[in-house]
């Protein structure tokens, strides 16, 4: 796909900036397209599109805010397979996990917001003081590129649902499910220019955004690094600033479990979407006495997942999204191995049969320590470490014992020690005895360096609100 034209109160436009951005198949290494990079007056004109439809955004009423869901769910649904195919090519997603995962979680979040509307109250009355939740102004979104159209749309959904108007800047790796979404957005009955779409490097247009004194919120997705950057360059215009960023998260498995089960419950979790998530349950703690027992069953579920062309329905692990990070998992993983890691299986370079494309061997480390590089730094790949603990507050400490806290797993027959557990572990989730279903309406966050902001449901809507006091009659 060639991306020509960015998206600027409610038509397609030419933009100023003139730098091509070419967009790579990490499957195959083939360019199979482009995107245009904006300059500061495309950024300018976006936000000054977003302010100008702010009145028009905050005044819609609850309905309406529902039927423009509604439609967005109906388009969405016709442009299905588009969003698929071009997610499974420019992210190497395979095919399967891009229409149910990718795709699916995206129109989730605008089903689940429907739901979320209609039971929210903007306007509390105690005694003589009435609270209002107002939109709080045009926001700018900045998404990454391994869940291009799932993390567009929990915050697109939420700034909808509090009738705020926004700028969204998408990956410059992925921006084709962004692109076919400003297509849907069209079709539909929203405020021209409560949505906006342009495009670029964070370096430039993100770092443009976040700095811009007429947006009052900036919602970013990504790395911790671009994270800190981000709030930095935010801070002049004291804007508030929701960060879900990097993850290194722990999953627990108690003696009292079925081991087998548990382990492969747990390597499918973290080689989903071929380890590029923040949330992926990367450390695997287990008993001292059960880990070279877990360890076969890690390397047979590790071994036992197809890897190949993402276009193959039968393929569970696609390549790395791009050049630039697959380097950083080989290094990562090259690191493990000369910091004294045992290597399980998988290990450098690509996997047999493949010479082209961005693909990592599914990689199990054993014998981990948790002051390992690997154990501290987030990898995002197919990549897990299997580390032993001796008793269950040695677990505790070991898995609180990162600068990241986004979620975790726990896996322990007896459910009350396993919520005791939970409530010690310093993420903002926590899954218990079961791989993630997404759970949408469950508030997605994290602690430390993984972030300061909620998505999704409730607390996603509530962060693009203002609270307002009146008092007396």
């Amino acid at each position: 796909m060639n991306i020509t034209k960015f998206y600027i109160n409610g038509t397609f436009v030419n933009p100023d900036g003139s730098e091509k951005i070419n967009i790579v198949n990490p499957a195959t290494e083939d360019v199979v397209g482009s995107v245009i990079s904006g300059s500061t007056n495309d950024v300018n004109n976006a936000i000054a599109s977003a302010n100008k439809a702010f009145p028009d955004a905050s005044a819609l009423t609850i309905s309406q805010k529902k039927k423009i869901l509604e439609e967005i769910i109906e388009e969405m649904e016709e442009r299905r397979e588009d969003f698929a195919q071009i997610i499974s090519e420019e992210m190497g997603s395979p095919i399967k996990m891009a229409r149910r995962g990718q795709y699916g979680s995206g129109v989730i979040h605008f089903k689940n917001t429907l739901s979320v509307i209609d039971k929210f109250n903007f306007q509390e009355v105690h005694d003589n003081i009435t609270i209002n939740k107002l939109p709080i102004g045009p926001v700018g979104m900045i998404t990454p590129w391994n869940w291009p159209l799932n993390q567009m749309c929990t915050k697109v959904a939420s700034a909808i649902a509090a009738g705020t108007s926004f700028v969204l800047k998408p990956s410059e790796i992925t921006p084709g499910a962004a692109h076919i979404f400003a297509e849907v957005v069209d079709k539909t009955s929203m405020p021209k220019g409560m949505f906006n779409l342009i495009h670029g490097f964070g370096n430039t247009v993100g770092k443009s955004m976040s700095s811009h004194p007429d947006l009052e919120m900036i919602s970013f997705t990504g790395s911790t690094r671009a994270g800190i950057d981000i709030q930095k360059s935010a801070a002049d215009n004291i804007k508030r600033v929701s960060l879900e960023l990097g993850g290194k998260s722990p999953n627990i498995i108690l003696e009292d479990v079925d081991l087998e089960n548990a382990v492969k419950m747990g390597i499918k979790q973290c080689f989903l979407n071929t380890g590029q998530s923040c949330s992926s349950p990367t450390r695997m703690l287990l008993p001292g006495n059960m880990l070279k027992e877990a360890t076969e069953y890690a390397v047979a579920a590790a071994n036992s997942m197809s890897i190949g062309d993402p276009l193959n329905e039968d393929i569970y692990l696609g390549p790395i999204s791009n050049k630039t990070q697959y380097e950083k998992v080989q290094d990562l993983i090259q690191k493990g191995i000369d910091e004294g890691a045992t290597l399980a299986c998988g290990g450098i370079g690509r996997p047999d049969g493949l010479d082209k494309g961005f693909f990592v061997k599914p990689t199990v480390f054993t014998d981990v320590d948790n002051k390992m590089t690997i154990a501290q730094e987030e990898i995002f790949g197919p990549v897990i470490c299997l580390i032993p603990y001796s008793n269950i507050e040695e677990a505790i400490k070991i898995a609180n014992d990162s600068a990241y806290g986004l979620s975790s797993m726990i896996s322990c027959s007896d459910e009350e020690k396993a919520k005791t557990i939970a409530k010690r572990i310093r993420t903002g989730q926590v899954i218990l005895n079961r791989i993630s279903r997404g759970d949408y309406p469950a508030p997605f966050g994290g602690f430390k360096m993984s972030g300061n902001g909620r998505e999704h449901g409730r607390l996603g809507l509530i962060e693009c609100l203002e609270t307002k006091a009146i008092i007396g009659h």
